[in-house]
């Protein structure tokens, strides 16, 4: 009698799995698991986008964290005795903050073509779980591309060459090289509103 028990038992089991496939352990499910099964996934290029402009903040971030941590990178004058005789310092601490929260506001950009851009992950208090509105990350994300791809046009139309020509300002090979490190800023905001119109399309039509 056990054994038929036993038998029933584990036939019953798996019939079930069959049926119904793995049952995950409550409050275990994934972000991927938890999204809308009918938003499409994000194309290629939108990936590749959502990559580049995480990319872009990383050559003028270290190039700041040197300045800060007191790198020679070719100021004179009062910036550089701010930044070059005192630190580490307060300099330091402001350099590595901005340059922190610069790669992190890019990172975002990830959010919008993965699964965890439609639902919060667990770990964030509060919202942990739940479905992202698609209104809330869109209209954040254009403003910033907006307010971004304005900085970027004003510096290639003069600005970046007018802070060049300021007498403390790097000159010769390392104006070259803070201007190589602080190009790719300007493909920030486009790259991030293609990414944004391209998730406002995906989520926007499965709420239609």
């Amino acid at each position: 009698m056990s054994k038929l028990m036993i038998n029933a038992r584990s036939a019953g089991h798996r019939s079930g799995s069959a049926a119904t496939g793995p049952v995950a352990p409550a409050g275990s499910a994934h972000p991927a698991a938890l999204a809308p099964a009918n938003v499409p996934p994000a194309p290629r290029w939108a990936r590749f986008a959502a990559k580049a402009a995480v990319l872009t903040t990383i050559p003028s971030g270290l190039w700041r964290i040197a300045f800060g941590f007191g790198v020679p990178v070719g100021f004179s004058g009062a910036t550089a005795a701010a930044y070059g005789e005192h630190q580490p310092g307060w300099g330091t601490v402001y350099c590595v903050a901005l340059s922190a929260l610069a790669e992190s506001l890019a990172f975002l950009t990830l959010g919008l073509v993965r699964p965890w851009g439609q639902v919060a992950p667990r770990w964030i208090p509060l919202i942990g779980g739940r479905r992202v509105r698609p209104l809330a990350a869109i209209i954040p994300a254009l403003l910033g591309s907006a307010i971004l791809t304005y900085l970027g046009m004003k510096g290639l139309s003069g600005r970046w060459a007018d802070n060049l020509a300021e007498p403390d300002s790097p000159h010769g090979l390392a104006g070259v090289v803070m201007t190589i490190a602080y190009a790719p800023l300007v493909a920030w905001g486009p790259l991030l509103g293609a990414v944004t119109v391209d998730y406002a399309r995906r989520t926007l039509r499965r709420r239609r």
